[in-house]
């Protein structure tokens, strides 16, 4: 965490779009829970509870139907969207950690789910975070 005058950066979060994806994988709330294992390892955050995951029902908009959770942890969350109709999965990693391994955390996305392309938007957060408590 680089400090600037009375401020820094608070988290980062990484949001992937992966598409042409094994429809199969997608699919898989086993494939989906282990993900979130495998995440919260490989970022070595803490799980405040176990991963939530639900079957959504297509909404008959462009919403075909399809897995959704997350997984909260003491850094912030995990969410996983699959949308195994049309390829598609949606993942928000976000933390207050610093230096998240960008690059490893797609390649296992990419390969958990056979995603044939990526896309990767990187965004720090808070970048006027106090670095003190406020006081009135």
């Amino acid at each position: 965490m680089k400090e600037d005058g009375n401020f820094c950066n608070f988290g980062e979060h990484l949001m992937i779009d992966g598409y042409r994806g094994n429809r199969n994988k997608l699919n898989d709330k086993k494939i989906v829970a282990e993900a979130f294992e495998e995440t919260v390892k490989l970022c070595e955050m803490k799980k405040l509870a176990e991963p939530v995951i639900y079957f959504a029902q297509p909404n008959h908009i462009k919403d075909p139907g399809g897995w959704s959770g997350y997984v909260v942890i003491q850094e912030s969350h995990i969410s996983i969207h699959t949308f195994p109709a049309r390829a598609f999965v949606s993942i928000d990693v976000y933390t207050c950690k610093n230096g998240l391994k960008k690059e490893e955390i797609c390649a296992f996305f990419k390969d958990t789910f056979e995603l044939e392309d990526l896309e990767v938007n990187f965004v720090k957060r808070g970048t006027r975070y106090p670095v003190a408590d406020v006081v009135e």
